[in-house]
């Protein structure tokens, strides 16, 4: 079956970032939100051997791993909801736990189910998010925690809010983390793992001795969130779609929805296999986004609309021709149109960029 609309999953690439963020600590692979787009099953055996860990968002995604074939830890980054819990223990997947009262639930449900909980304390350092905060975190409640009998307690973790954008806060954060897990050290509470870098922590900050593993997530498909540190990186993802129709229109005719486009020349325009349903950012409609076809940039026409877009063709060297491959997100040629370029324009994140291609993107590994 042809591919109207597919992304190119390059596991070399992948690869390639993964052990260069692997130099100091083990990693925790975030492939939550479908590998953030990228397609969790193919990243997750592209990993195998590298990831000592696979990070979720929630229940229904560790399932869905589980099932492809993974083999490795999987850990449920968010909280599991009440029901979910029993069914989170009986498959064996990590979870975390904010509250002590979360905690002695898991150690109910392992006793009567006769399993193990393994578990991640959270403690809220700054995010706001989950976690037990610095004055929860005290001798009595570390006791408590260790002392219930089904749960071992395999990591005690953090997370930064901001690691990309506030330097000094991420600092001081760091320092509080350590402050805490001595704290926990102290009265006994030993996990195998402590863990607190995301991406931007792990490209921004020296490598904290007290860590021994690490949550990469957008570095790990090729993206900084500083760009200094771009270059060290790999894209994994090429987003690509195909001309559908070559039209010839008269100046003064309207392109797509709302005649927010009307041609100020004669224009060749192009008919692309890709909408907003897609995941092709709406909000980029009239803000000079470009595709690139015969390695050209070609400009967007109009509205973004739910399966197709339109472009400008009439520079191109050659006539565009139906069939013809156009990168929305990638390289052809000496051109790039990076996801940063996309998601600035649409006035939004790389990482919403990823995540919003949709099912109907076929993942093509490579």
């Amino acid at each position: 079956m042809t591919s109207r609309c597919f992304a190119e999953i390059s596991l070399d690439a992948l690869r390639h970032n993964a052990q260069l963020l692997r130099r100091h600590d083990e990693i925790l692979a975030v492939v939550k939100a479908n590998a953030y787009g990228h397609g969790a099953p193919a990243i997750a055996k592209g990993l195998e051997g590298i990831a000592s860990m696979f990070g979720v968002a929630n229940l229904h995604e560790a399932q869905e791993l589980k099932s492809s074939g993974v083999t490795v830890p999987i850990m449920l980054l968010g909280t599991c909801l009440p029901e979910e819990r029993e069914e989170a223990l009986q498959s064996g997947f990590q979870v975390n736990v904010s509250t002590f009262e979360e905690a002695a639930a898991y150690n109910e449900i392992a006793g009567r189910l006769g399993v193990t909980a393994h578990a991640h304390a959270v403690l809220d350092t700054g995010m706001g998010r989950m976690g037990f905060t610095e004055a929860a975190w005290n001798d009595e409640a570390i006791t408590a925690l260790h002392n219930f009998q089904h749960i071992i307690w395999e990591g005690l973790c953090s997370h930064f809010p901001s690691a990309d954008e506030d330097h000094a806060f991420s600092a001081d954060q760091v320092e509080k983390f350590h402050h805490l897990v001595q704290v926990g050290w102290d009265a006994g509470f030993l996990p195998g793992w402590v863990h607190m870098a995301n991406s931007a922590g792990l490209l921004g900050y020296p490598p904290a001795d007290f860590c021994n593993l690490s949550r990469p997530g957008l570095a790990l498909y090729g993206w900084s969130p500083l760009p200094e540190k771009q270059a060290l990186l790999k894209p994994v993802l090429a987003w690509k779609t195909r001309v559908l129709l070559v039209r010839e229109l008269p100046e003064g005719h309207g392109v797509s929805y709302g005649r927010t486009e009307i041609l100020k020349r004669p224009t060749k325009v192009a008919t692309l296999a890709c909408g907003y349903a897609d995941g092709y950012p709406r909000q980029v409609s009239g803000k000079g986004a470009e595709v690139l076809i015969q390695g050209q940039r070609c400009p967007l026409l109009g509205r973004v609309t739910m399966d197709l877009i339109m472009v400008d063709v009439t520079d191109l060297m050659e006539p565009a021709q139906p069939g013809d491959e156009v990168v929305l997100l990638g390289t052809q040629g000496d051109q790039t149109i990076s996801v940063m370029e996309l998601a600035k324009m649409a006035d939004t994140i790389a990482w919403h960029i990823f995540t919003g291609l949709s099912s109907r993107v076929e993942r093509v590994v490579v």
